[in-house]
């Protein structure tokens, strides 16, 4: 039995695929093979993650991302409680 993030997961409150559960537990993200600390969105279905673009900001002060395509493999940072903890 395997724990797994969410197959699409955003770090943005208003994005509709914001997991606050997902992301207090810690998601890291390979993709293609190499740690990515910058990632913004991923879809593992779709193979792709969004980006950090340096550290430019739009008008809004949200930072620029671009959209990379490829394997994506996230996996959580932390244990979840088991059914044996009894929690």
């Amino acid at each position: 039995m395997t724990d797994l993030p969410p197959d699409r997961l955003s770090v943005d409150p208003a994005s509709p695929f914001y997991n606050e559960a997902a992301l207090a537990r810690g998601v890291g993200v390979r993709f293609r093979g190499v740690e990515r600390r910058d990632v913004e969105e991923y879809c593992v279905g779709e193979g792709w993650i969004r980006a950090a673009a340096g550290k430019a900001l739009d008008r809004r002060g949200q930072p620029l991302v671009i959209k990379m395509t490829g394997t994506v493999e996230p996996y959580y940072l932390t244990e979840g409680k088991s059914a044996a903890d009894g929690n």
